[in-house]
């Protein structure tokens, strides 16, 4: 049983009970329990029959370690069974259209014996569904829409292309009558890597001058709702956009509540409670004899101090450790885009880039790097134009020539090196170890049992000359999943062996996730934070690994490529001596 097979029986097991209107405790322990499995980097199936005691990972109770051991010792467990033979497990996948709750799935299935996508489509043809309360002719042709929605695939997006959209709306609402402010909240504001719809938060006196022109906004391709002090429409690629307009005196409070996430406010508000508070969208109420008072809610650090919290950057609010380290004052100090001292990744002309060294380099030293590394591809990805052993000679001597040009700023040769499928590099030890700094990836064969891919990659990590692990897993977000691997063992192998982990800020990899940075961080693995430019302007998106890297509670410390100079000298001296006397020429 892999963890995302324990996760997913966990996640139907709270489905389920919810369905069934159970316990609301019980309901979330199950949620938090799915939540930290698939968050875990170790194994949990080697941990049931190494013997581990499940109750001391964050979120396993004992009933719930005793489910995850039934699976792994069975493969299935008796609750979910039960629970699936009075209800069939396609009732849950409902839930996952616009309009379709828990209560209004089991009323569906009780009155009708819906339990699939394609039940659901059939009555609302016939016109059945018409006879179920709550479901009218504007709920029903919702639904049509979310079905054709879902299956286009529209239902996600890229941080990269919902930045565009964000952009472009910020600017058309500033302009609306009455905004004094407007922001975008939700997964957006935490930089999450794929977003399912976006949040805008505006303050207004009256919402009424508002409405109007967002309803009108050019990229609509339709307007649900666009009254009171809410609005809901679509883009023409399908993204909801959900806008709530707030008095000055609310919009901490509103910020805070619609920048979640769900799991950090639970518990934020629970904080509250223990203090006579209550915590909503609206304020901070101080709740006392059946009467409340409003407190606090203009500034978002309200909320916070009202709970005895430090302030939380919104990439953290997760609840993953967030809310316990704001009370006692160990939040990390988050490694800001400004503080990056160069780009260990990028690709020219020589592989598959767009643009020559000089106009890369010259571009690093406009961002006010330092440092970059030029890292074209090997001989082996022949679709990327991979440099062969003469190549790599001829590209030596472009980059000696655009070092003397540009003395303001220090190039390195690398290579991003092909981890072959056996786990050897993909260039002979005599150029590996006159190269300033080696990449290693994996581009070929990506599909190997989860045991080979480990052992393949960590074999390529013990070779002497290697300084980081590109885009560790291989994953393209939306496109294909990363490669199976044991990742704690991939960690484990890199702190041992004082190998860099790469978070690559190619808004298609953003690769490590922020799990993962966070658990590398927590042993010890230093983090590569590179763009993996093809081009010039691809520089620009290294905030899009810093964000990833700020998820995963990543320090300044913590990254090679934000240390400077003469510290990023020693590092690259680490494993081996002879690089302290500087770079590599002719």
């Amino acid at each position: 049983m892999t963890n995302h097979d324990i996760a997913r029986a966990l996640a139907d097991i709270a489905d389920h009970l919810e369905i069934r209107q159970e316990n609301r405790f019980k309901v979330r322990a199950y949620r938090n329990a799915a939540r930290g499995v698939r968050e875990l980097t170790r194994s949990l199936d080697e941990m049931v029959r190494a013997g581990a005691d499940l109750t001391q990972l964050p979120g396993i109770g004992k009933d719930i370690a005793g489910r995850i051991i039934e699976l792994v010792n069975t493969g299935r467990t008796e609750r979910l069974e039960a629970l699936e033979r009075e209800m069939p497990a396609t009732v849950l996948e409902l839930m996952d259209l616009d309009g379709i709750g828990p209560k209004r799935a089991r009323a569906l299935f009780d009155t009708l014996n819906v339990s699939t996508l394609a039940d659901l489509e059939r009555v609302m043809e016939s016109g059945e569904l018409l006879d179920v309360p709550g479901f009218g002719p504007k709920s029903i042709e919702r639904l049509r829409r979310s079905i054709t929605e879902r299956r286009s695939g529209r239902d996600r997006i890229r941080l990269y292309d919902a930045d565009r959209h964000v952009v472009a709306l910020m600017r058309w609402m500033e302009d609306a009558p009455g905004i004094q402010r407007v922001e975008a909240a939700g997964s957006w504001r935490r930089r999450v890597d794929t977003i399912g719809d976006i949040d805008l938060l505006a303050i207004a006196a009256d919402s009424a001058p508002v409405r109007a022109p967002f309803a009108a906004y050019p990229e609509f391709g339709r307007v649900q709702a666009a009254g009171g002090t809410r609005g809901t429409a679509f883009l023409r690629s399908g993204l909801q956009v959900d806008l709530r307009v707030v008095p000055e005196d609310a919009y901490g409070a509103a910020l805070h509540y619609f920048t979640g996430s769900k799991a950090h406010n639970v518990a934020v508000r629970q904080l509250g409670v223990r203090r006579g508070l209550r915590i909503s969208e609206y304020g901070v109420f101080r709740v006392g004899d059946g009467t409340e008072e409003k407190i606090s809610g203009a500034d978002e650090r309200d909320v916070f101090d009202a709970v005895g919290m430090a302030w939380v950057p919104p990439e953290l609010r997760e609840d993953r450790g967030e809310v316990e380290a704001a009370r006692a004052g160990t939040l990390p100090d988050l490694i800001e885009i400004d503080e990056m001292r160069g780009d260990l990744h990028m690709h020219s002309t020589w592989s598959d880039g767009r643009d020559s060294i000089e106009a890369m380099a010259r571009a690093c030293l406009a961002r006010g790097y330092a440092y970059l590394c030029i890292a074209d591809h090997s001989r082996n990805t022949t679709i990327a134009n991979g440099l062969d052993t003469r190549r790599l000679e001829q590209q030596w001597l472009e980059i000696d020539a655009v070092r003397s040009a540009l003395p303001g700023i220090r190039i390195l040769r690398g290579m991003e090196v092909d981890i072959l499928a056996d786990g050897s590099l993909d260039l002979p030890d005599a150029y590996l170890e006159r190269l300033d700094l080696v990449i290693v990836s994996v581009h070929s064969q990506m599909r190997m049992p989860a045991a080979q891919m480990t052992a393949r990659i960590i074999r390529a990590l013990e070779h002497p000359c290697v300084d980081v692990l590109g885009h560790p897993t291989g994953r393209r977000l939306l496109q294909r999943p990363g490669f199976d691997l044991d990742m704690e063992a991939v960690l484990r192998a890199a702190a041992a062996l004082d190998v860099a982990v790469e978070v690559n800020s190619l808004p298609q990899r953003l690769d490590l996730n922020d799990v993962h940075v966070r658990r590398a961080c927590e042993l010890g693995v230093r983090v590569a934070i590179d763009t993996d430019a093809h081009s010039v302007r691809d520089l620009e998106r290294m905030a899009y690994g810093v964000g990833q890297a700020r998820r995963g509670w990543v320090e300044r410390d913590a990254v090679v490529n934000a240390l400077e100079p003469a510290a990023f000298e020693a590092w690259r001296a680490r494993r081996r001596p002879e690089r302290a006397a500087g770079l590599h020429d002719g």
